[in-house]
């Protein structure tokens, strides 16, 4: 069994995002800790880059910030390979196309590999161009994480089938960020991913309360939030820490 299958035996997975060098990186490592210990089952780090098309405003910015700040993806290695030394907690890079054809494709899935992060996360990448990444991933051992999206349909089943480690279905259509309400018929769209393959299915985009969180912890395996949490350490800044840490404990025990 690996990290990402053990992320779901107990009960709904509660999966935070927060963007890697926002504020900092060391910040970054004591938040991956802190989220760890608060009951998260698997964090999600985005890799700042300076187009990431899927965010809204909230997690542009935050991209905007480390990039600002100095941050790379060496760093951003380097920084995993010091979180491994104090948590096992399932760690999946989001990022896009460009920075890892950018940076070499088999050098970047070694290097996921040799810090420790076991899976991928590109929500650029069409289901159709999967094979420009997958084989490098297989190699190395690290799950390709597939998006299915409410405009996907009869898709759904096609990427489903072929999908590894989760399902990360999207809430609803747009960019990332908050939304008071998710209109989607999310029930329906979980049944057609697993009609395909029993993997876990995690619902993004757009929750930001307890209630949501209960609410979506209903119909799916896994919970993911993150415009929620970067407005947290936008708000903080360095001292973020402890606020996020708290959100993330609320945010689980809503989730179960």
């Amino acid at each position: 069994m690996n990290r990402i299958e053990k992320a779901f035996r107990n009960g709904t997975a509660f999966i935070p995002f927060i963007t890697a060098g926002d504020p900092n990186l060391d910040v970054t490592e004591q938040l991956v800790v802190r989220m760890a210990a608060s009951g998260a089952d698997l964090i999600e780090l985005g890799v700042p880059f300076s187009d990431p098309v899927a965010e809204g405003p909230v997690i542009q910015q935050a991209n905007e910030r480390a990039l600002a700040a100095g941050v790379t993806t060496d760093g951003v290695f380097e920084m995993v390979k010091r979180v491994r030394k104090q948590t096992d907690i399932p760690l999946v890079f989001l990022t896009y196309v460009n920075p890892v054809y950018t940076y070499g494709t088999e050098r970047f899935m070694r290097n996921c590999a040799d810090s420790g992060v076991d899976g991928l996360i590109v929500p650029d990448l069409p289901y159709e161009e999967k094979d420009e990444l997958l084989p490098f991933a297989k190699k190395h051992g690290i799950k390709l994480i597939a998006l299915v999206a409410p405009t996907s349909q009869e898709r759904i089943r096609m990427i489903a089938k072929e999908a590894e480690g989760f399902v990360y279905c999207v809430s609803s259509m747009g960019v990332t960020g908050v939304r008071s309400q998710i209109k989607t018929n999310l029930s329906a769209m979980i049944a057609s991913v697993k009609a395909a393959n029993d993997l876990p299915c995690a619902i993004g985009f757009g929750i930001a309360s307890p209630e949501q969180a209960h609410e979506m912890g209903e119909i799916a395996d896994g919970v993911i939030v993150g415009s929620a949490i970067v407005k947290i350490i936008e708000q903080y800044g360095e001292a973020c820490v402890g606020p996020v840490g708290d959100y993330v404990a609320e945010m689980k025990q809503a989730a179960l």
